[in-house]
């Protein structure tokens, strides 16, 4: 079977193409065995696994935000259901002066 995907930690729960994927199409990493729900581009994220809305999006050992719906396994995981939490300023702007104090 062709290398489609890279898995680049354990923790991870999507994976990046490596190559365009077909909806319908079989990918496989060392740990998972997923079908393409969609088809996903090359650089794109597929889910590893389903990703309940709300639930971390792991890449590179590290959250890159929330599913902003439930992801099936197989899933284009991209910013139609992903939030991204880094750099955004309307999250400090809802803390608490208590909650901004070191």
């Amino acid at each position: 079977m062709e290398v489609k995907v890279c898995v680049l930690h354990p923790r991870d729960n999507v994976a990046t193409a490596l190559a365009d994927i077909a909806q319908g199409e079989t990918v496989q990493t060392a740990d998972a065995r997923v079908v393409a729900a969609e088809p996903i581009a090359f650089g794109h994220k597929i889910a590893l696994a389903r990703i309940g809305r709300g639930q971390q999006v792991t890449k590179y050992g590290e959250s890159i935000g929330v599913a902003a719906a439930d992801i099936a396994p197989g899933g284009l995981v991209h910013v139609h259901n992903l939030e991204s939490l880094r750099g955004r300023g309307d999250l400090d702007a809802r803390k608490t002066d208590k909650e901004k104090r070191p």
